[in-house]
């Protein structure tokens, strides 16, 4: 870690200690900024990377991009880690910085808001204490809050029923009749172990995902030799998977010709490894690639065509104390359920209230869907500043440079701030407004606009994504524009 300097600077409180969270941190320690609190509600780091410990868990982002890029980590066991590494590569990181003894944990913070009277942040936790702070920012994610399906009796089953972002670890599934509602990013990581283990697991699918192989390699011994002592190496192979990644990135937007790509590619796959056509047909997305979360995956298709398991395409109506029943009528009866449905992505900050200035909700502003400038700040709410926040989410890239990038602009702000005591920087509506203008005009041309998915709310505004690649955000963030904000000061009013 290089050598700080450290001074004086705005008191700063972070939410959340996952990727986002130590993003922000670790950056503030580089730049000499130490007066910063992390409120952490669980009593472990790693955000997604600690709740979710299902069987299989992993990222698909290569491990050598899926970190930060001040710490490579030369010790990845392979190229698309595991749960397990990803977490202890971020407790590593937290304490390699000093940022570890600055966490509250078993914290949840419950409201928050601008005393406009000081200019401070007034920070509320579940315990009825009072923090304050000059700058807030919440670090808590967009996948931090499991979605449990709408179904008609889903309390009656009499089995085990779990999220598998809470996996139920006591649950014995050895032999037993399994159902597994969804088929996202998680459930393509657990249903070929679960089909190891289980008499018989039913797969219940409303639409096929777009998969593609994952080319995944365990890094031998010497591999991780030459990652130490050649770092150049580890950068030469971070770098191009970025530049793949920056190449897939521009088809969701301007480029149709890698959409056809991926395209190929997935049916490629599909044909490859499902030979049964009429299991085959059940697995053909009926949307374009990318419009969903496209998926990586080796073993999921090979564990569909095993005897043990069935891919059902009927609608779930209804669960009943002995299963499933779906559309059919038919009931599945079952002795497990495992959800694997995905997270309330689009409500941002919730279940937390947040005020500004003139007791403005935040909830209220984001009543028609979230938005942010530049996915980080939001009028009439000063010195807050959203890591990953709206339309920062990327389909083809490390989120990990997104949060680097919007860590190294709040650092830049934090200066700003350290200059300008009792100072609060409030971005311009019409700042604000117009970015947003822009933004939705662009994911307007985009292929997320062309199916439903977690990306889009209800009303079908696409918040959650950034129209472009990370060397463009990069470019957007580098520097922050003081004729972008207003300086309000203690007391309410502008300077």
């Amino acid at each position: 870690m290089a050598r700080t300097t450290a001074h004086r600077g705005p008191s700063v409180v972070i939410i959340g200690a996952g990727f986002g969270g130590l993003a922000v941190a670790t950056e503030l320690v580089r730049a000499g900024f130490r007066d910063f609190t992390i409120l952490e509600r669980a009593h472990e780091i790693g955000g997604v990377w600690r709740e979710n410990t299902y069987p299989g868990a992993g990222c698909d982002i290569p491990s050598p991009l899926y970190s930060f890029s001040h710490r490579p980590n030369p010790d990845w066991p392979m190229r698309f880690s595991l749960q397990a590494d990803i977490k202890a590569y971020l407790e590593q990181v937290a304490r390699e910085y000093g940022v570890t003894g600055r966490i509250r944990f078993g914290t949840e913070v419950e409201a928050a808001d601008f005393d406009e009277a000081d200019g401070r942040w007034r920070v509320r936790t579940g315990s009825g204490e009072v923090i304050e702070a000059d700058v807030l920012v919440p670090a808590v994610g967009q996948l931090s809050r499991p979605a449990l399906p709408d179904i008609p009796g889903r309390e009656s089953f009499r089995g085990p029923a779990f999220h598998s972002a809470a996996w139920d670890h006591d649950a014995d599934l050895a032999g037993k009749r399994i159902a597994v509602v969804g088929t996202g990013a998680s459930a393509i990581q657990f249903v070929p172990r679960l089909q190891k283990i289980a008499g018989h697991v039913t797969i219940f699918q409303r639409s096929a995902p777009w998969i593609v192989p994952k080319n995944d390699v365990a890094y031998r011994r010497w591999h991780r030799a030459m990652f130490r002592l050649l770092p150049v190496t580890q950068k030469i192979e971070r770098f191009r998977i970025w530049l793949v990644c920056e190449f897939l990135s521009l088809g969701l937007v301007d480029v149709p010709l890698v959409r056809r790509f991926l395209g190929r590619l997935g049916t490629r796959h599909l044909t490859e490894q499902v030979p049964d056509p009429q299991l085959r047909a059940k697995l053909t997305p009926d949307y374009a690639p990318g419009c969903k979360r496209a998926l990586f995956s080796n073993d999921y298709y090979p564990a569909l065509t095993q005897p043990n398991v069935t891919v059902e395409t009927e609608k779930i109506i209804e669960i009943v104390p002995e299963g499933v029943r779906t559309a059919d009528g038919v009931v599945h009866e079952v002795d497990a359920i495992v959800y694997g449905t995905g997270f309330h992505a689009s409500e941002f900050l919730v279940p937390m209230t947040v005020r500004g200035r003139g007791g403005t909700q935040l909830a209220e502003v984001w009543r028609d869907g979230a938005w942010a400038y530049l996915g980080i700040t939001v009028p009439r709410f000063p010195n807050l500043f959203l890591v990953y926040g709206p339309n920062t989410n990327l389909g083809g890239n490390s989120i990990v440079a997104m949060l680097e990038a919007q860590a190294r602009y709040i650092v830049q702000a934090v200066r700003v701030l350290a200059s300008r005591p009792g100072a609060a920087l409030d971005v311009k509506p019409e700042v604000a407004a117009r970015f947003d203008t822009v933004l939705q005009r662009r994911l307007g041309r985009s292929v997320w606009t062309r199916c439903s998915s977690w990306y889009r709310n209800e009303s079908g505004r696409v918040v959650n994504n950034w129209p472009g690649t990370v060397t463009q955000y990069r470019l957007k963030t580098r520097a922050l524009d003081l004729s972008d904000y207003d300086a309000v000061v203690a007391g309410g009013n502008g300077a």
